[in-house]
């Protein structure tokens, strides 16, 4: 099973609503060149979903975790550094979320957290930028 089929994978144990919300953010990423307002309203959507008392689950953390981890369209996307960090995070911690909080939190991975920077992402970028400029967003 290749990434990508892994990632559609564990998608599927996520609720309804959760994959719903998943797949909007990932029609905005396969976009040629993704509309960045459209992609951080998506995100913000996905992220209150998660703080939510319905949303936040074990399940559904863990599988978006996972989703993001091995489906990485947001890497090849070259998307602003604050965007990146925000998927990043989605990938690497979101998934302690509920079964170990301290672990998410410390790592600012927990959805509320995701959400405050979601909320503060800068869409005024046009075109992509070079992770390793010094003059990054």
């Amino acid at each position: 099973m290749g990434e990508k089929d892994l990632a559609i994978a564990r998608l599927t144990e996520a609720d309804s609503r959760a994959r719903e919300l998943v797949n909007a953010v990932q029609s905005i990423l396969a976009q040629d060149v993704p509309d960045l307002m459209e992609l951080k309203n998506s995100l913000i959507n996905l992220l209150e979903y998660l703080s939510s008392p319905n949303g936040r689950t074990h399940e559904n953390c863990n599988a978006i975790n996972s989703f993001f981890m091995f489906e990485d369209l947001w890497v090849d996307r070259n998307l602003p550094d604050h965007f990146h960090d925000i998927f990043a995070d989605m990938s690497s911690a979101l998934h302690d979320t509920v079964s170990a909080p301290e672990i998410a939190e410390n790592f600012d991975s927990t959805p509320e957290q995701l959400l405050k920077r979601a909320k503060e992402l800068d869409t005024q970028q046009s075109g992509s930028l070079d992770r390793g400029s010094p003059h990054g967003c």
